[in-house]
């Protein structure tokens, strides 16, 4: 953004802007320049809600300009001047800025003696409102004494309006003059609301102040409507600007001043209806008032004072991560730790006062009992609030219409306090009624049709869609009956929608419970209309019953549009449940206190999921930035204490940038101190913890209704799953998730959630069922989120890992995978690490490199999963084989990728590899070991999968399981071989593909087959292994470092114009290295000693000497075989077994694998009814 003045000369486009032109002269605060043709740094940086000022001299010919004014100094003179030479104001903006102007319209916040507005001010009016205010101040200060028939003075503070009639006839004539000006803008502003700011000066709290009830009172008495209602809304207006605009300072005093008055207004309950009715929502972004700004200038917000001291973690692990327990701490941590804590608790304190009037204001919003002039104000909060949310909702890809994420943030926290208070209120009136802390959304609120979900996405599909198919089960279950008109109606409009939008835009194949289609994609626009229409809400009428009066009456329901909805359509009455209508027969009849709150309730959640969530996330990088910066001091101290003396210039540096670092440090640990007490604090953790709660126990009891689940919007999993995320990867450290009331529990209840519900056939969305899918996989990767996931019933656990176990060809796998993986690691074969110990070998020194988890196994749920593969003999082929066929599929994707990147490797000009496919070249590499890592499990837990033939599919996939093997062992060990040339790029992006993630993966399936097992299992395996064509001895003896081969070492042949291969679009491309740089030694378990045990190797020894003997000795006894004998499939296998009926013969590998998925003949097509064993007859 620049702005500042030009000329008419100036032709700005897209390129030029103000400042780029001869005749133009801008500021930019956030480049900290200014600029006419060229540029030099000038002024100080400028930050959302800052003032400027911007002054031209044309006597002196100069143009300078003021921050929050503060003169930032002359920035241009001698600008050109004289006859024809005119200037105006100008700017240029970057995407998603904004600027507000005042030409003079409003008094200038910073006025600058010498310099006038662009547009007068109305002298003459302001000094025409000023004389009638001090008439009315007089008069609100004299009584009469009747008995002594005298004039009396007293306090104007303690005037009412029922008072004398020569008073207010008195005031009836000094309005008749001063109403028409309150109309103005400026003169609200200037006059009456600093008349009214004067008032509270005094301090106290805004109810002793009734004088500012009573003049609001006289306003709607003695002035007319419109009148009233226009300087209502500029008072609002202005009120809202200067709370907006309000610079920093320690005590929030401006703030608190300017919500006051907004307080003392919202009081009077006939302005309060007014202004929500027509203002707060509709022409201002009252948000606002609820919005904490966070200072960028730490200086000048007054926090050095607030906070003299500052404090950060000096100790981290070897993960970087901050380590420090009180006894390592020294005196002088522990001193500045504590003055710090303390500034911080100054701080919390009065930014605590600002939010409890935040907080009073929403309060009085949420009043249900003001029906003296009308509806309650609460129920047009209700409905002005679900706008708010269908506009955000609406417009979340247009940036510039929605409201911002930092603000609802805060409007968040500030509703939840203020919905608890007036829950508990009602909960103290009515000891049945349910606590705020068991608060739930009841799963009649998504069917009933009372509250509007605009096209958000339900979990079964299309809403109307689902009013259709399962409208039996909401008259059997709930009692309520669409009308058919409605639904005849929408289903026409679907028509209508389908001509539109064209049947090309439709997805097929989508799979639902009840036939429920998968969401259009023309759904998702914001013009949605008849398709969902009908159900924004509803009234009610009741039909005749048909089932005997002792059942319960059947409702129909028919559109209300939302504006045209009342108290009775919320709370209910006469025989109508309101919000409540539907109560399915599983659905406790439990009290509700106000069900209005219900539908709040519900709003913040959808509030929570459109974009707080997001906004928590991104204010994490201030504290980043710390963690960062520490590092990095911490870091310089030690190389200034090892610098020799000998080199002043080398220390001269450090200490500069020491002194950077901390000047930095201590700007940011202010600046956090603000973040933790706005953002972070344990009552806001406390704020998100109870809506985690609020959306398990509303899923939980949406779960209960059956097939009227898929009613239920998707924000509430989403709002669920992220919460839990938020308490656990934003409030820490400064706040831990295990202090939290009920924490276990909650953790178990969500942990059920996620196992039941990641592959519900109720939900059909993509997306959300993605999402489960990944937070159940995050779930189990933490102990104690692990341990809580053990803690479910254990017929949920069972039916969970039964779900994990389905075939992978049916649905998305790799998150279904990495789960299993993760319930593996730190039980396989040298799979115990934190980091990759091949990237500990070669950059040791990095601290960033990829970190995983510590591992945390878990024995139970292998159990369930050993049971049911091997209880269930079908289930565990078709997973068997499914797992075999992606492993196969990601190791060849993996091969074909790193052939091209050698390709272009050799190419003679200067070549880059697209960073997408280096992504997925190492995604392949990653799936291919975690397939394998599923697989050591799988015949780890039950070896009989394999190696017992009696099993229908055994043999087959012991077949299988050591074709691959054979394969991935000499694709990754062949000597100077394709796999080893494209390790050696040490290309950025492939860090994780090395030799010891996935040779350490096979090795432990070979372990386990050929030693661990019975003698009959490594009898069968060995013969498996040998009589494969692919196996080559040579690939096991690479694994000890004991392959064949002239030397002992292997070098990557190259020249020294090779090319130079990197990664797409990044700064430097690494250089391949020449012959005589590489020279690496063979990979070997010796060298691992760190991550594989003593009696690891010992096994992998007896393996390989095991195979020596068995290869020796099938060499040995191996009669050649004539190519007529051969499998014509595979030519790999002696012919064994022939077709019924049409005795066409293969190998008994290759027919049972064609059979698990397809019955027809190899060779003509005839359907196979049979399969016999084939032997050769004897020669005669």
């Amino acid at each position: 953004m620049q702005i500042g003045w030009c000329t008419l000369n100036c032709r700005f486009n897209q390129e030029e802007g103000v400042g780029d032109t001869p005749d133009s002269y801008a500021y930019d605060g956030n480049r900290v320049r200014k600029w006419n043709v060229t540029t030099t740094n000038y002024g100080k940086s400028w930050a959302a809600g800052d003032i400027v000022s911007c002054l031209i001299d044309l006597d002196e010919g100069t143009i300078t300009f003021c921050l929050n004014g503060q003169s930032l100094g002359t920035a241009f003179s001698s600008i050109k001047t004289g006859p024809g030479v005119a200037y105006f104001p100008a700017i240029s903006l970057s995407f998603k800025e904004s600027v507000a102007f005042n030409f003079g319209s409003r008094p200038l916040r910073y006025p600058v003696d010498g310099y006038l507005p662009l547009q007068n001010p109305p002298t003459a009016d302001l000094l025409k409102a000023h004389k009638l205010l001090g008439y009315i101040k007089n008069v609100l200060s004299t009584s009469i004494d009747t008995q002594e028939e005298r004039l009396v003075e007293r306090d104007c503070s303690s005037w009412r309006l029922h008072g004398e009639a020569t008073v207010l006839i008195t005031l009836a004539h000094i309005f008749n003059h001063f109403a028409p000006l309150m109309c103005k803008v400026y003169l609200v502003e200037d006059v009456l609301m600093n008349f009214l700011l004067g008032i509270l000066e005094g301090g106290g709290s805004v109810d002793e102040h009734q004088l500012i009830q009573q003049l609001l009172d006289l306003f709607w008495l003695l002035m007319e409507d419109y009148e009233v209602n226009e300087c209502l809304k500029q008072l609002m207006m202005s009120l809202l600007r200067a709370y907006r605009f309000s610079p920093i300072i320690p005590d929030l005093g401006f703030q608190i001043h300017y919500l006051r008055l907004t307080t003392a207004i919202l009081h009077h309950e006939k302005s309060r209806k007014y202004l929500l009715n027509n203002v707060l929502f509709d022409v201002l972004r009252s948000v606002v008032f609820f919005y904490i700004k966070t200072p960028l200038r730490v200086k000048e917000a007054g926090l050095e004072e607030l906070i003299p001291t500052t404090w950060w973690p000096t100790h981290f692990d070897k993960e970087g991560k901050d380590e420090r327990e009180p006894k390592d701490e020294s005196a002088d941590e522990r001193l500045r730790r504590r003055a710090y804590e303390r500034g911080c608790q100054r701080l919390k304190k009065r930014i605590e006062v600002v939010e409890e009037l935040q907080v009073q204001i929403l309060k009085l919003l949420l009043n249900n009992k003001d029906r003296t002039t009308g509806e309650a104000s609460r129920y047009i909060f209700l409905n002005k609030f679900r706008k708010f949310l269908q506009e955000n909702a609406s417009n979340r890809g247009h940036p510039t219409a929605l409201c911002p994420p930092e603000y609802m943030v805060c409007f968040l926290h500030r509703l939840i306090t203020a919905v608890r208070a007036s829950w508990d209120d009602g909960v103290r009136k009515s000891a049945s009624s349910t606590r705020s802390e068991e608060a739930y959304v009841p799963p009649q609120l998504f069917y009933n049709g009372k509250v509007d979900y605009f096209d958000l996405q339900r979990l079964g599909g299309l809403l109307s869609h689902l009013k259709k198919t399962l409208k039996d089960d909401l008259a059997s279950k709930a009692n309520i009956i669409i009308d058919p008109a409605e639904i005849q109606a929408t289903s026409m409009d679907d028509l209508d929608e389908d001509e539109e939008s064209g049947a090309a835009q439709r997805p097929f194949g989508a799979a639902a419970m009840g036939g429920a289609l998968a969401r259009p994609s023309w759904l998702s626009s914001p013009t949605l209309g008849r398709a969902n229409r009908f159900l924004s809400t509803a009234a009610v009428s009741l039909m005749t019953p048909r089932r005997p009066l002792t059942q319960p009456e059947k409702v129909k329901v028919r559109t209300l549009a939302v504006e045209q909805r009342t108290e009775e359509d919320i709370e209910g009455s006469h025989g109508n449940d309101g919000l409540l209508l539907g109560r399915p027969l599983a659905e406790p009849n439990q009290p509700m206190v106000d069900k209005s709150l219900l539908e709040t309730v519900d709003g913040i959640v959808m509030m929570y999921n459109l974009s707080v969530h997001q906004q928590l996330g991104k204010m994490v990088v201030v504290s980043d930035d710390v963690h960062e910066y520490a590092v990095a001091l911490k870091d310089t101290e030690e190389k200034i204490a090892r610098c020799p003396a000998r080199r002043p210039d080398i220390l001269d540096e450090l200490q500069k940038s020491q002194k950077v670092f901390a000047e930095k440090l201590n700007h940011l640990c202010r600046r956090l101190a603000w973040i933790n007490a706005t953002i972070y604090s344990k009552e806001k953790m406390l704020d998100v913890y109870w809506l985690l709660c609020v959306c398990i126990r509303t899923i939980e009891h949406a779960d209960n209704t059956g097939s009227l689940f898929a009613f239920a919007p998707e924000f509430y999993l989403s709002a669920a799953m992220n919460a839990y995320s938020a308490l656990k990867n934003y409030f820490s450290p400064a706040n831990s998730m295990e202090e939290l009331p009920g924490y276990e529990e909650t953790l178990t209840h969500l942990a059920a959630i996620l196992a039941k519900h990641f592959a519900d056939p109720r939900i059909v969305g993509t997306d959300i069922k993605d999402s489960l899918m990944q937070a159940l996989a995050s779930y189990v990767c933490y102990p104690q989120s692990l341990r809580a996931v053990e803690r479910i019933p254990e017929e949920q656990r069972v039916a969970m890992m039964r779900n994990l176990l389905a075939p992978y060809e049916q649905r998305p796998w790799a998150q279904t995978n990495w789960i299993l993986v993760r319930l593996w690691r730190g039980c396989g074969f040298g799979y115990r690490y934190t980091r990759l110990p091949h990237l500990l070998k070669t950059k040791p020194e990095d601290a960033n490199l990829p970190s995983l988890q510590k591992p945390c196994p878990s024995l139970l749920l292998q159990g369930h999963m050993a049971d049911l593969l091997s209880v269930d003999k079908d289930m565990a082929a078709s997973f068997l084989n499914s797992v075999l066929n992606q492993l196969n599929w990601a190791f060849s994707e993996f091969i074909g990728m790193i052939q091209e990147i050698q390709q272009a490797a050799e190419r003679p000009e200067r070549n880059f590899v697209d960073t997408r496919q280096l992504k997925v070249c190492a995604t392949c590499f990653d799936l291919s070991v975690s397939l394998l890592r599923v697989l050591e499990m799988t015949v780890t837990l039950v070896p009989e999968i394999f190696l017992d033939w009696t099993r229908p599919s055994a043999e087959l996939l012991l077949r299988r399981l050591a074709q691959l093997l054979n394969q991935v062992l000499n694709r990754v060990t062949a000597e100077k071989n394709l796999f080893d040339r494209v390790v050696n790029l040490r290309l950025p992006g492939l860090e994780s593909v090395d030799h010891y993630p996935i040779l350490v993966a096979v090795t432990g399936i070979l372990v386990r087959i050929l030693v661990d097992g019975d003698r009959q299992g490594i009898s069968r395996a060995a013969s498996v292994l040998l009589s494969d064509p692919c196996f080559q001895l040579h690939s096991i003896q690479h694994l000890l470092g004991e392959g064949g081969g002239d030397s002992s070492t292997v070098s990557v042949t190259s020249s020294c114009a090779r090319p130079v291969v990197g990664s797409l679009g990044s700064g430097v491309a690494p250089v391949i290295p020449s012959a005589a740089a590489v020279e690496r030694k063979h990979f070997s378990l010796h060298a691992y000693t760190d991550y594989i045990s003593e009696e690891e190797k010992q096994k992998v020894e007896r393996m390989l000497a095991f195979l020596t003997d068995e290869s020796k000795q099938a060499a040995a006894s191996t009669a050649p075989t004539s190519e007529d004998d051969l499998c014509p499939i595979c030519y790999a296998h002696s012919i064994s077994a022939v077709f019924k009926p049409c005795s066409h013969k293969s190998c008994k590998a290759c027919i049972n694998q064609h059979l698990m998925n397809n019955k027809d003949c190899f060779f003509c097509k005839a359907t196979i009814t049979g399969v016999e064993d084939y032997s050769k007859p004897a020669a005669s």
